[in-house]
């Protein structure tokens, strides 16, 4: 008998045109559970409660998909963290603003980096998603320096401007042909970001250049840069846009697009990671370790309809 996740992506592909899964698969973890990493408060916000913080944007994009999610706290050893790694089905990499070399969140995206090339190169499946300065952040544990350019898109939706082939990307294929057409014309990604990777500084980086397959770019009227990609050999994505804050973020600003398409766009992305996260088998080793690991353990602050952050999760 198949598990009630199965019967849900079944209705889902009905209602939403989504694929139908592979039935009843045993390779496939039908309870995935990804990780995401915290980082240092911004400065100017009067809500922290703690050092730390995640957007609660980022834990209900995952869950909307079917997953459930482990905070990736900033101020542990390398030990803790390869134990987490092997508990975990997959990690995201969230936007913010911190230093994407000298920062704590930098540090610990390192470490995870690092095991998941690991264990990938060993056939241990483990994908990595990166939003905006999570984008960022692989660009930087690539290539080992800080390509990114300024460009003009702090406040901006955008249409995506596709790379020839890039429908057939594991990241694209299954999206609906209406959802591709919308995402190529219509201005429903959202960008918040004053740094990016420009097309320029990727073509002259070989590591880079070996490493991502470019999917989409985008341009701020002087400068083409890179919106999404993923990597060739390992189950590495990243956009420099927001799939999130058009289901979960409502600052009332330019670029903060809610329309059906955005929505959709959302749980596309979202869906797809999930089920990347699935061909993964790692496990805690107990249901109470399980437990005690969850995001359910902390209760989200509201801020303000005025923040960027309409939520944020807050740690020590």
């Amino acid at each position: 008998m198949c598990p009630p996740v199965v019967v849900f992506a079944v209705f889902a592909a009905c209602v939403y045109g989504l694929p139908l899964p592979a039935l009843c698969s045993v390779d496939l973890n039908y309870r995935p559970i990804i990780g995401i990493l915290a980082q240092e408060n911004l400065d100017d916000d009067p809500y922290a409660q703690g050092s730390s913080y995640i957007a609660a944007s980022y834990v209900k994009y995952l869950e909307s998909a079917g997953a459930r999610v482990v905070p990736i706290r900033i101020y542990g050893t390398e030990e803790d963290y390869t134990k987490i790694f092997y508990e975990i089905n997959g990690l995201l990499l969230p936007g913010g603003d911190v230093d994407l070399q000298k920062s704590n969140f930098s540090r610990v995206a390192k470490i995870f980096y690092e095991l998941a090339i690991k264990a990938n190169d060993a056939s241990d499946y483990f994908p990595i998603w990166g939003t905006c300065q999570g984008f960022q952040q692989l660009t930087v544990l690539t290539s080992n320096k800080n390509l990114l350019t300024l460009t003009n898109t702090k406040a901006v939706a955008l249409p995506l401007t596709f790379v020839p082939g890039s429908q057939n990307s594991r990241l694209f294929r299954s999206f609906p042909k209406d959802l591709f057409l919308s995402l190529s014309e219509e201005n429903i990604t959202s960008n918040f970001h004053s740094w990016s990777l420009s097309v320029q500084n990727y073509t002259r980086n070989s590591k880079l250049k070996r490493f991502y397959k470019v999917l989409t770019t985008n341009t701020d009227g002087r400068k083409e840069f890179i919106s999404t990609m993923e990597a060739y050999r390992y189950p590495f994505y990243a956009v420099q846009w927001h799939p999130e804050k058009s289901q979960f973020e409502w600052i009332d600003k330019p670029g903060m697009i809610h329309s059906v398409s955005a929505v959709r766009a959302s749980f596309y992305t979202a869906s797809f990671f999930v089920s990347e996260a699935m061909k993964n088998q790692h496990h805690f080793s107990s249901p109470a370790e399980e437990e005690k690991a969850l995001i359910y353990n902390f209760t989200p602050v509201f801020t303000s309809l005025r923040s960027i952050f309409i939520q944020n999760y807050y740690f020590d």
